[in-house]
């Protein structure tokens, strides 16, 4: 593997490292940037799945569909940093790396399934709205 691929320190939450990064009492954290991490796209699968008990990285790239390694790298130390997952490496060879969700991270837990339940229940009537929408945007043009 190039070592672009796993060289993603630099890039681990770039587009906001200074609005957190200053002092733990900073307000500059603000809860949209909360939610915009706890809400993404891949954080929700990662911290149900880390929920369960420790959890290695390919058992995490298995289990998410769509997820590229580089990505799930970066979504796992952005967690990481944000106190959401433990990480713990093994003096093992290979090296055995578990992740672990914090007990912050299993007082979210419930609301993520109450979310991710939700998004299943109603997948079917949004795609059908997303449907009507387009096809009504479509005849006005």
């Amino acid at each position: 593997m190039s070592q672009r691929n796993t060289d993603v320190s630099s890039q681990v939450d770039g587009a906001d490292a200074g609005a957190c990064a200053s002092t733990p009492d900073d307000d500059a954290c603000t809860v949209r940037q909360v939610l915009d991490r706890v809400g993404g796209k891949w954080s929700i699968s990662i911290l149900v799945t880390a929920t369960h008990g420790p959890v290695r990285f390919t058992e995490l790239e298995r289990s998410i569909e769509g997820i590229s390694r580089r990505m799930l790298t970066l979504t796992l130390r952005n967690l990481e940093r944000d106190g959401l997952l433990r990480r713990t490496v093994y003096p093992t060879v290979p090296p055995k790396v578990e992740y672990e969700a914090t007990a912050m991270a299993r007082e979210l837990y419930d609301a993520l399934i109450t979310l991710t339940t939700w998004a299943e229940r109603h997948r079917a009537e949004i795609a059908s709205a997303r449907v009507d929408y387009d096809r009504r945007v479509a005849a006005s043009v």
